[in-house]
């Protein structure tokens, strides 16, 4: 007979700030996501790409341990009503009561500032027989995981402001316009008007670019009509995108604002049989610290699952500086930026005069005006890629090594800004939040002229491409205890990209 044991990595604590609210009820009905192991065979080295088919096949949920997961809802009076053999993930549905008995959750409801909502602490627990098969349980914790990166004030206010067109001769990316690519914008809140981005394209003298809005999780493209929302946001990624790339499709993917919604909406841009896209852009994460570990390695296992069907991943590093906005006076960094599987970007202030790159620096506008994320990971180790960079040692873990970020970088300062429109307004956008569509569509338009996708390239940016000094370095400025110098550095990685000359680096590395 099966005995319950802790769920590794499922510990965590009411919000900060929150107040008891009362309990919630016994009877409503919950859906939880259950992820597995790869199957017992996988080989953890590979990198290989590989199609959905054999993905399926060489790494996804092994049947025996469906069918153990399987019984265990149905003994506790639970359904099954989806599995996905390919993300490794179950849906289960049922009675809260029932649910939080089955895997031994102690929830309650929270008063986190305005909302009223169902929190967790403590860890999870579930039978020994399948301690080994679950890597996480999701879906209990309604509470906001994930924050923007991204700060807006109008053009009056901030007259010096870069249009992506302009970033893209500034940082001398490739010529092309990103034809027949997809990339996919992650939100988790928020929404876009047409009519704001036909006059965006407008401004910028381009084609009205593709836009199409994928609903996870019930959520939809809902702007809340403040710039400062996470409309913002949106807007940001779409106009930054196609305003560089604008060939491409951009499917926004809207999913909930959790640990479970984040997670389903990555997998489902992953692994679109209609839009397939070939770059992932991320401009929402929250501190480590924030993350169970449990969660960090269901989303780290999704990102190798990206890197192996050849999608890259960008994600922005943070808008915090060393700390990432926590208060406990240690140092952190942002996730899913830390994956070891992302592309991790940082932030500078950038200076042009004459349309050209006059002077590059680590963003950092002080204690109020914000700071490029970027640091070293408590939760995942020094990857192979970086044996040659100098990752300073991690800070409170057990850990030798940590996963150094970020790994590249592009202007975010918000007085050296991005123009954009949202709701009605023309402002100036700033933060990382912005250097991830910037990357994604550099990365399209390097996929337009290659003929097939770059997907998981950081040893190739690591190896190559940094040995022939095709970033521009960054070694000004700091971002609170880290600072900028040649080569890799916390602060702003190996730099910002000399667009052409990765490309051309890239190219004959691929044997054209």
């Amino acid at each position: 007979m099966s005995f319950h044991v802790m769920l590794r990595g499922s510990h965590r604590e009411h919000p900060a700030g929150s107040a008891p609210a009362g309990a919630p009820l016994p009877d409503e009905p919950i859906q939880i996501t259950v992820v597995l192991r790869r199957k017992a065979d996988y080989n953890e080295g590979a990198i290989a790409e590989v199609g959905h088919d054999e993905l399926t096949q060489m790494c996804g949920a092994d049947p025996a341990d469906i069918a153990a997961v399987d019984a265990f809802a149905t003994n506790h009076h639970l359904t099954v009503k989806g599995v996905n053999r390919t993300t490794r993930s179950m849906k289960i549905s049922g009675r809260l009561a029932d649910m939080a008995r089955a895997f031994g959750a102690d929830l309650e409801l929270r008063q986190l500032g305005t909302q009223t909502l169902r929190t967790r602490q403590g860890a999870l627990y579930v039978p020994s027989t399948l301690a080994e098969r679950i890597v996480a349980v999701l879906g209990f914790d309604q509470r906001p995981l994930a924050v923007t990166h991204h700060k807006f004030q109008s053009r009056a206010k901030q007259p010096s402001y870069f249009t992506p067109p302009e970033l893209a001769k500034l940082y001398n990316f490739p010529s092309g316009i990103g034809k027949q690519q997809t990339i996919a914008l992650i939100e988790l809140g928020g929404g876009y008007n047409s009519g704001d981005l036909e006059a965006y394209w407008g401004q910028l003298g381009l084609d009205p670019v593709s836009v199409t809005s994928v609903s996870v999780g019930g959520a939809q493209n809902s702007p809340e009509g403040d710039p400062n929302s996470a409309d913002g946001e949106v807007a940001l990624d779409i106009e930054v995108a196609g305003g560089i790339a604008p060939g491409v499709q951009l499917v926004v993917y809207f999913a909930p604002n959790t640990d479970q919604g984040f997670l389903d909406a990555i997998n489902a841009a992953i692994h679109d049989p209609i839009h397939k896209p070939s770059v992932i852009s991320i401009s929402w994460g929250a501190a480590e610290n924030e993350w169970t570990p449990q969660a960090m390695n269901a989303f780290n296992a999704t990102f190798h699952d990206a890197a192996l069907l050849g999608i890259s991943v960008c994600a922005a590093a943070g808008d915090n500086g060393s700390s990432d906005g926590e208060q406990d006076g240690h140092n952190h960094v942002d996730f899913p930026a830390s994956s070891p599987w992302v592309l991790a970007c940082g932030g500078t202030r950038l200076v042009a005069r004459n349309g050209t790159r006059h002077s590059e620096t680590v963003w950092n506008d002080g204690t109020n005006g914000g700071a490029t994320g970027g640091g070293v990971s408590s939760h995942f180790s020094k990857p192979a890629y970086q044996s040659a960079v100098n990752v300073p040692k991690p800070a409170g873990t057990v850990n030798p090594t940590g996963r150094g970020v970020p790994d590249v970088a592009g202007v975010a300062d918000p007085e050296t800004g991005y123009a954009v429109i949202v709701d009605g307004q023309e402002g100036v956008v700033g933060g990382t939040s912005a250097v991830a569509p910037l990357w994604a569509a550099f990365i399209a338009l390097c996929n337009e002229q290659l003929g097939k996708n770059l997907g998981w390239f950081h040893p190739k940016l690591y190896g190559t491409i940094a040995q022939h000094k095709a970033f521009y370095d960054i070694t000004s400025g700091n971002n609170g205890t880290y600072k900028a110098s040649s080569g890799w550095d916390p602060c702003t990685g190996l730099g910002t990209p000399n667009g052409q000359a990765i490309f051309n680096l890239l190219k004959t590395s691929e044997g054209e």
